[in-house]
């Protein structure tokens, strides 16, 4: 491929004869298109994921119903502990729940309005990055396009976890970088480390990966001397460590014993949290993360493929062959001194972006989960962008790398008629001519653009589609059910770990009856997972014995003592116990010993008081 800048290197304007009025409205108009298409995605349907994880909505049902659970992210609301993550994407839905009511949409709905959101920014950060008025609305158009399109992105922006809040702070940290480097101010460089403060408090480490991009991008664009760049990222630190380290300081000084357990870490701390179970221990495993593969031939093992292959191949890589074209365009144009400084910039941060996560969804070792790829898509979206805009020539390989992955995607999924592999590969084939004859009639270029968006993003619109009519619950969802024969990581969780992922799976006597208790806790029971459903299902607090992965909390003494001061009502068996659960091991044979079980619809339950 050469990635030249030819003598009508990008796309051009529209037709002459356009009115100047309309040559101004129309970058609005599609953009208002591309906002409205979005939102008909992520909200079609919407109720058919129910309450989606139920393990976030019963912590967002409890900050609903109390400050204190809502500050700390706690499980239930009488804070026996917190979910597994930091609150910030909690604080949003359980002030949605405050507001409207404990029901589906309340749950779900903020996702989507982040995800619109995001491609909003991911367009305004384009438009500032690309300042043509007609190049810069095009490649925002494309970038976000592939943003809302990428079917990582259409399951996250549908569902509660905390992923959506995470790329939405992570696409507006860009935006600030991107305004923040032309006048090289440490205002705006102020304001991405903010942003990616509050990342922290979503995701903690996944939420700075983005870190090396932004600094690299600062250090080599930005307008002034090396002696002002460090101090401007010194005060672009100081702002990320005030914003996302205030709350962990608040909770580290909070004395133990009148807040919840820090659930998923190993000494009651969000600093364990933080660079244990959410840091270290995903990359390189360890602790209780755990690493999941296959035999077969597309395989989830650590390694390039990975992130082409099985199910982090159909939620996130339909793009990617497309955007390292775009990779490669940029440090041509790059060696040929034909970006501006902006524009050095902006492929510098968004290819070290991609470049980043990539390598970490591929080689980490310990709990990976496909959905974690939405990280990718803003990036991905950017750099093709950027590189359609500026090289005709970059544009015509993009299109038929990514038709070419797409028709591959298809078939291994059975997604779709036969015909549709026709339609992309005639879309491609007329992409390609109408790109090349721009030369001598670029008043083609609207068709051009059309063909070849069809081209490029019709497999993963195809594969977003089906993911928003899939339901789906649990805590590791899948995109959309394919014909693959090999068994995704989230069904096999689901079939190993996730029972009680539903509320609808509790019976309506069970919950009664915890409804009808008036102790603190209405019952105990082994996992979070299992204590949320009976949380949403009766709207009480149930305390999750061992919390998410196996918590030492609380002891046999601790339970005891509950049980005697008649906090707990009744404990019940989940089924779930695991060998190395100690502690939830030593309750249930302690309450087996001492009490009797009744049944209640299917479940086994001991009175306790």
């Amino acid at each position: 491929m050469t990635a030249t800048a030819d003598r009508t290197d990008v796309l051009d304007a529209p037709a002459s004869d356009s009115t100047p009025r309309t040559r101004n409205r129309w970058p609005a108009v599609a953009l208002t298109g591309l906002l409205i298409a979005t939102t008909a995605l992520y909200l079609w349907n919407l109720p058919i994921n129910g309450y989606g994880n139920t393990f976030y909505t019963a912590a967002a049902q409890s900050g609903a119903k109390s400050w204190s659970a809502w500050f700390f992210g706690s499980l239930d609301p009488n804070n026996f502990i917190t979910v597994d993550k930091p609150p910030a994407s909690l604080w949003v839905t359980g002030l949605s729940v405050r507001l409207f009511g404990m029901n589906s949409w309340a749950v779900l709905v903020p996702q989507a309005v982040m995800g619109v959101a995001a491609v909003a920014v991911l367009y305004a950060t384009m438009r500032r990055i690309i300042t043509d008025p007609t190049r810069g609305p095009i490649a925002g158009l494309i970038a976000g396009s592939v943003l809302a399109l990428t079917p990582a992105a259409t399951l996250m922006f549908r569902y509660n976890n905390p992923d959506a809040l995470m790329v939405l702070l992570m696409v507006a940290a860009a935006y600030f970088l991107v305004r923040a480097i032309p006048g090289a101010s440490w205002r705006w460089l102020t304001l991405v480390g903010i942003a990616l403060g509050l990342a922290f408090l979503t995701k903690m480490l996944e939420g700075l990966m983005v870190l090396p991009a932004f600094a690299l991008a600062y250090l080599l664009f930005a307008p002034t001397t090396w002696q002002r760049r460090a101090p401007h990222l010194l005060s672009a630190a100081v702002a990320l460590v005030i914003s996302g380290g205030w709350w962990v300081a608040v909770v580290q000084l909070w004395p133990a014993g009148s807040r919840p357990y820090i659930g998923g870490s190993t000494n009651n701390t969000v600093l364990d949290l933080a660079w244990g179970y959410n840091g270290l221990n995903r990359i390189v495993g360890g602790g209780n993360a755990v690493s999941h593969g296959h035999p077969g031939g597309w395989t989830t093992h650590a390694g390039v493929l990975r992130i082409f292959s099985a199910e982090m191949g159909y939620e996130a890589s339909w793009l990617l062959p497309a955007a390292v074209v775009a990779i490669v365009t940029g440090v041509c144009l790059a060696l040929r001194r034909r970006l501006t400084r902006i524009e050095a910039a902006g492929f510098t941060m968004w290819s070290v972006w991609l470049v980043v996560y990539t390598l970490v969804f591929s080689y980490m070792t310990g709990m990976v989960h496909p959905y974690y790829t939405i990280a990718l898509a803003p990036a991905a979206g950017a750099l093709i962008g950027m590189a359609a805009v500026r090289s005709r020539s970059a544009a015509v390989v993009m299109v038929l790398a990514a038709a070419a992955w797409a028709v591959v995607l298809l078939h291994r999924a059975r997604l779709g008629p036969a015909s549709t592999d026709w339609f992309i590969a005639g879309a491609a084939a007329a992409a390609v001519l109408l790109l090349v004859a721009l030369t001598r009639w670029p008043r083609l270029t609207p068709v051009a653009l059309a063909a070849s968006l069809l081209a490029g993003l019709t497999g993963t619109a195809m594969f977003s589609v089906a993911t928003a009519a899939t339901p789906h619950n649990g805590s590791i969802p899948n995109a959309a059910h394919t014909a693959d024969v090999w068994p995704t990581v989230g069904s096999r969780f689901a079939k190993t770990m996730m029972m009680g992922a539903s509320s609808s799976n509790v019976d309506p006597q069970l919950a009664q009856l915890l409804a009808s208790a008036h102790t603190p806790w209405s019952a105990a029971t082994s996992g979070s997972q299992a204590a949320a459903s009976l949380e949403i299902a009766s709207g009480t607090a149930v305390m999750a014995i061992g919390g998410w992965s196996s918590d030492p909390v609380p002891t046999l003494a601790q339970f005891i003592d509950d049980v005697h001061a008649q906090k707990i009502a009744f404990f019940i068996d989940s089924g779930r116990m695991r060998s190395h659960d100690r502690n939830g091991g030593e309750i249930a044979d302690w309450v087996q010993q001492h009490f009797r079980p009744m049944k209640v619809g299917a479940a086994t339950v001991y009175r306790l008081v």
